[in-house]
């Protein structure tokens, strides 16, 4: 999405309220824009108040997308007409180039590629030695967890971190019989994921907007970002302990006996097949290598980590090749089924100028001055991107940033980079791993709602986005 020119971005408040819902296209009445916003808000309170008015998430914003759509072409503010792909035009649904379906395609076929590869007895092996490293003691397998989930976001996609790192972590608890910590150890995972996504400039979409157009190279950016990422990280896992009552063992008989205990699993117990664990193990390394180098590989660079889930996936399940509709049966449709729904909202809310309006807000708190604008874009860019994408959302500061002749050194692209990241443990449709999180969590029959992961993360999301607002303000400036 274009961002407004900065002047009219930065005009009083006599300039005629009108918005550009896109290059090109008619200017938006704000009228129109503030109807739209009042629809995202309902829809964020219908997902909060989801358990009360027992309706699945996919349908609260599949009714949303609908009625958006249907308000989006009655105020003639959607794109119809061919659409071009691959050099040639094709009539398409306006709603169709809506939805991302890469990340469709990554959840997708991560999921049926970790489903297939369970059986193996791969991860059931990966967690009971981790369980074993652990020696029984629940907040030493924490701290393992937590510094895998940051290094496979970091490498991988927060959602195929969440997803490998959520079963291993189902495995180990259960084996230790500690099953009560399940909840605490998704949560913090799931907030972990978004951490990690701030390590490296390829480590999510939003960083590598912001890093291209400010000029950051890789190297640097990792420098910069890694001391709180470090930081951030520790702090997380030691809240998670103190809040969700991860306690020790209390005294030296009982650590005897839980090692006695880790000491007798045996993680060859889930093998039935030698060649088939050994073919998913290899697998597995060459997933999470595919998957960390698909943009600068030949061919595959084009096509995206969504095809190499994909195709991943299908390899695995040519072992199942009569029975693959098992595996079908077993996705998650409902969390499928929202993100398309979701998609389709948000690019609604692009067309009726709501991410412009959120914009125009953000440009004026970065001309309040160095010290309170930066501080305030940091936070405001997290709580946007906690309701919105924070794709558009970064592109669109990125852009505003850029037309003011931002030096690359500038503190406001790392204000940008942390909110976009950051936003994401506010709420659980803040980021697609806080959602796989809390659909992990209903896997397992365990109670966590819109409204309860928002009280549940706020503490933590609070700290992390202080944190990262005196980092940026006291050592990035």
């Amino acid at each position: 999405m274009t961002a407004l020119d900065l002047a009219s971005l930065m005009a009083p408040p006599s300039t005629p309220l009108l918005l550009a819902s896109a290059e090109g296209a008619p200017e938006v009445p704000l009228s129109v824009t503030l109807i739209f916003s009042a629809l995202l808000l309902a829809m964020i309170l219908s997902l909060a108040l989801e358990e009360k008015i027992h309706a699945k998430k996919s349908l609260i914003a599949g009714v949303f997308a609908v009625v958006c759509l249907l308000l989006g072409t009655a105020f003639d503010l959607m794109p119809f007409g061919p659409v071009e792909v691959g050099g040639h035009e094709i009539e398409m649904p306006v709603y169709i180039p809506a939805v991302d379906w890469g990340v469709i395609a990554i959840i997708l076929g991560s999921s049926l590629f970790i489903d297939v590869t369970s059986k193996s007895g791969l991860f059931t092996w990966i967690a009971i030695k981790l369980t074993k490293a652990s020696r029984g003691e629940p907040r030493r397998l924490l701290w393992f967890y937590g510094l895998m989930t940051v290094v496979f976001s970091a490498v991988l996609n927060n959602v195929t971190a969440m997803l490998i790192v959520g079963s291993l972590t189902g495995v180990s608890l259960k084996k230790l019989g500690r099953e009560q910590y399940l909840l605490g150890f998704l949560v913090i995972e799931g907030l972990l994921t978004n951490i990690g996504g701030l390590l490296t400039l390829i480590s999510s979409v939003p960083n590598i907007i912001v890093g291209t157009a400010a000029g950051i190279s890789f190297v640097e950016f990792f420098i910069k970002a890694s001391p709180y990422v470090a930081v951030a990280t520790v702090i997380t896992v030691l809240m998670g302990i103190k809040l969700f009552k991860i306690d020790k063992l209390p005294d030296d008989a009982a650590r005897a006996e839980a090692a006695r205990q880790v000491e007798s699993f045996d993680e060859n117990d889930g093998i039935e097949s030698r060649h088939f664990f050994v073919f998913g193990a290899a697998m597995t390394v060459l997933f999470v290598i595919f998957i960390a180098t698909t943009s600068i590989l030949p061919w595959i660079s084009e096509l995206g980590m969504g095809y190499v889930a994909l195709a991943f996936a299908a390899i695995m399940l040519i072992r199942y090749k009569s029975s693959v509709d098992q595996f079908y049966k077993g996705l998650d449709w409902d969390l499928l089924g929202f993100f398309a729904a979701l998609f389709v909202v948000i690019n609604v809310m692009e067309h009726a100028a709501v991410l412009e309006l959120i914009g125009e807000g953000l440009a004026y708190l970065i001309g309040l001055g160095e010290t309170l604008g930066t501080g305030l874009v940091l936070v405001s860019a997290a709580a946007f991107s906690s309701v919105t994408d924070n794709i558009p959302l970064a592109a669109m500061l990125s852009k505003i940033l850029a037309n003011m002749d931002t030096a690359s050194t500038d503190p406001k692209w790392w204000s940008v980079v942390f909110g976009a990241n950051l936003g994401g443990n506010l709420t659980p449709i803040g980021s697609a791993s806080t959602l796989v999180a809390v659909t992990i969590i209903h896997r397992y029959k365990l109670e966590m709602g819109f409204a309860r992961f928002v009280v549940t993360a706020l503490p933590y999301a609070i700290v992390q986005i202080i944190l990262a607002t005196a980092y940026v303000l006291l050592v990035l400036a």
